[in-house]
């Protein structure tokens, strides 16, 4: 591929920049939305969706990892965007899921009440830190520059796949008390 040039470079991590910045706030913006918009029960179940995307995401990774040790690009290309496709469309979900639903508190008791919480903020934390790898990782292989898709992946890898299995094991913690 063609080499970047550098004003480029610059307004493609602007851009990076910016998203990785924006898309935690408005997110917790949303979040912190009292006022519920009805559109219907259905939005109800977008929580067993999210842990759906959640789990094929990080089978998605694993998969993509698994494609480009064994130096299939195409396939590991595919899984990946995949992947990347998924957590977008999971963004979406789950924003939507909590701007017309109440968020549902943990009843759990004793060692698991911490357990829960710890996982929780943790995923948390980590989900906003690893939009800013993961647009990197992506934006540096689209554009061929893969000396730096790889230095970005080694942070974006285990950072997504942790926050992609702890989405899903938060989530089987906390179903028993949803109220749907």
């Amino acid at each position: 591929m063609e080499t970047l040039q550098p004003i480029q470079e610059q307004k493609a991590n602007r851009l990076i920049n910016v998203l990785s910045i924006a898309i935690p706030v408005a997110v917790a913006i949303l979040l912190g939305i009292r006022q519920k918009v009805d559109l219907g029960s259905w939005t109800t179940y977008l929580t067993h969706l999210n842990a759906v995307i959640n789990s094929i995401t990080a089978i998605l990774l694993l998969l993509g990892l698994y494609f480009i040790r064994q130096n299939n690009v195409v396939a590991h290309r595919r899984t990946m965007l995949a992947a990347f496709t998924l957590g977008s469309i999971f963004l979406v979900s789950y924003v939507l899921y909590h701007l017309t639903n109440e968020s549902t508190s943990f009843g759990g008791q004793g060692w698991v009440r911490p357990v829960y919480y710890f996982l929780l903020v943790s995923h948390i934390v980590l989900s906003v830190v690893v939009v800013w790898f993961v647009l990197r990782a992506v934006y540096y292989a689209l554009s061929g520059q893969f000396g730096r898709h790889v230095k970005a992946v080694k942070w974006a890898f285990p950072i997504w796949l942790y926050v992609s299995i702890t989405g899903v094991v938060v989530y089987f913690m906390i179903k028993p008390y949803y109220i749907h």
